[in-house]
């Protein structure tokens, strides 16, 4: 009788050490899934920083460059496509950020064109902070990317894939460079 008990006791204590466990194991992918999305949240703040930047950019060019208005507006148009991608999954975000850097691209290659548009102060001052956000941007997808393998190791590895699996954890897509990007961009007119 008293092996009995005993026996219930240690059963009854192991499964709320396992209830415990679980509990723990949720929690900590429920907080790592907010990094991820959170992370997420940054990269499409400083997206959005950069299509804010594009129409001051292509407005100062304008006026030196009238004549250039197929660059100009496949500027907007690219700028417009990835502001309408803003909510989309990262693979189709990565797509339309290919072709605004393709875009962007034709565009300084203009400036060369146009020495005095070069050395306009607006001109400079806006390409600088285009530049910064480019660089702002490659951190935040980094450190994005970085807290999605974070997250897809705590649920694709044993133990706590488990929990993720009874708990409907899904892995998150990381966010990649699509086409062209991953090479020099390429300048034409």
């Amino acid at each position: 009788m008293r092996v009995a008990i005993a026996i219930i006791g240690i059963i009854v204590i192991a499964v709320v050490g396992l209830f415990i466990w679980g509990i723990g194991v949720n929690n900590q992918l429920v907080q790592a899934e907010q990094v991820v999305n959170e992370t997420w949240a940054q990269v499409q703040n400083v997206y959005q920083r950069r299509a804010d930047l594009i129409p001051n950019l292509v407005e100062t060019v304008k006026g030196y460059a009238a004549h250039e208005k197929g660059t100009l507006d496949a500027v907007i148009q690219a700028r417009n496509s990835a502001v309408a991608a803003s909510n989309a999954d990262p693979g189709a975000r990565a797509q339309a950020d290919n072709v605004v850097t393709q875009t962007l691209g034709r565009l300084f290659a203009l400036a060369e064109a146009y020495p005095n548009l070069k050395a306009n102060e607006n001109f400079a001052a806006l390409q600088g902070e285009l530049t910064n956000t480019e660089d702002r941007i490659a951190y935040s997808r980094q450190f994005y990317n970085s807290s999605v393998q974070t997250y897809n190791n705590a649920t694709q590895t044993i133990p706590t894939n488990i929990i993720a699996g009874m708990m409907n954890f899904k892995t998150k897509e990381y966010f990649e460079s699509q086409g062209d990007e991953r090479g020099p961009v390429r300048v034409q007119f």
